[in-house]
């Protein structure tokens, strides 16, 4: 390959960008969707220290949708079922951070030891293999659409419910235990939550690179702001630019989505770093 055939992959679409895009247009709505909830959803992630369950939950979701691909069904509903076991045992078995993950470390193996044998399995076309890896862009039809939407907005109720307690159990579990607060409900109802939104992100993203969406932001806003509300509107704004973004960019040429969003969100969150380190570098001279 050389430099031609690498511009050709990036940008040959760009003179029919504009009927692409046509095509493609429910993809960057669910992608918009999916960066604000996600954002939103990651905050809670980091603040639970639950980045390493983002993955193990992604992985049996990509078994659950490979096998309904196998079988002739749904891939969305496959994914759904696959995420929502993975949440509610990782909710049920994992109440310690320590047994949590080794929980999930036993589980992330085995997830992507079934999936490739159903994908092994599966004798269709082999973009759709790949698709369920590295996400996609040109295949989200209305129906499907409209189940990421509703999906979207069924997590996002969800999470505005349980905001309170689940951030007050996010900060300090003990205290929020000792005032009353049901942390063990309030624990798997925010998991399952978060297989809800897994699984619309491996639609977009796929099941490998997932944590760009639902991890990234949150890690980047948390860098530079603290507030109850500056952190969770900062990460659904560069979730949404992620997820946009990347989806903009891909389809100017033939690459997959999931490298231009896990870039911009890594640009973003390095970005990020840098500025907030330059501020605790101020504040730590100012008091010197």
């Amino acid at each position: 390959m050389n430099w031609s055939d690498i511009g050709d992959a990036m940008f040959g679409g760009v003179a029919d960008y504009g009927a692409i895009l046509a095509l493609v247009s429910n993809s960057v709505i669910a992608g918009a969707v999916l960066g604000l909830v996600g954002g939103l959803v990651g905050v809670f992630v980091m603040q639970r220290d639950m980045a390493f369950a983002v993955h193990g939950i992604s992985e049996l979701s990509f078994a659950g949708a490979a096998f309904a691909l196998l079988i002739g069904w749904d891939v969305v509903t496959g994914s759904i079922v696959g995420s929502l076991i993975a949440a509610g045992l990782i909710g049920w078995l994992g109440a310690r951070a320590r047994d949590r993950n080794s929980f999930i470390g036993v589980l992330m193996p085995f997830g992507l030891g079934l999936g490739i044998l159903f994908l092994s399995l599966y004798s269709g076309r082999s973009a759709n293999r790949f698709s369920l890896l590295t996400g996609q862009i040109v295949s989200v039809q209305n129906a499907q659409l409209g189940w990421l939407i509703a999906i979207s907005i069924l997590v996002l109720l969800g999470l505005l419910f349980i905001w309170r307690p689940l951030r007050f159990d996010s900060l300090d579990p003990q205290s929020a235990a000792a005032r009353g607060v049901p942390v063990t409900a309030v624990s798997l109802g925010f998991m399952l939550l978060l297989g809800l939104i897994v699984a619309v992100a491996i639609h977009i993203i796929g099941a490998l690179l997932v944590m760009a969406l639902l991890v990234t932001p949150a890690a980047a806003a948390m860098r530079i702001a603290s507030g109850p509300w500056s952190v969770p509107l900062l990460a659904a704004g560069f979730g949404f630019v992620s997820a946009v973004g990347g989806i903009l960019l891909a389809i100017a040429g033939t690459l997959p989505v999931s490298p231009y969003i896990t870039t911009i969100s890594f640009l973003i969150y390095l970005v990020c770093r840098l500025v907030g380190g330059r501020r605790g570098r101020v504040t730590r001279e100012r008091i010197a």
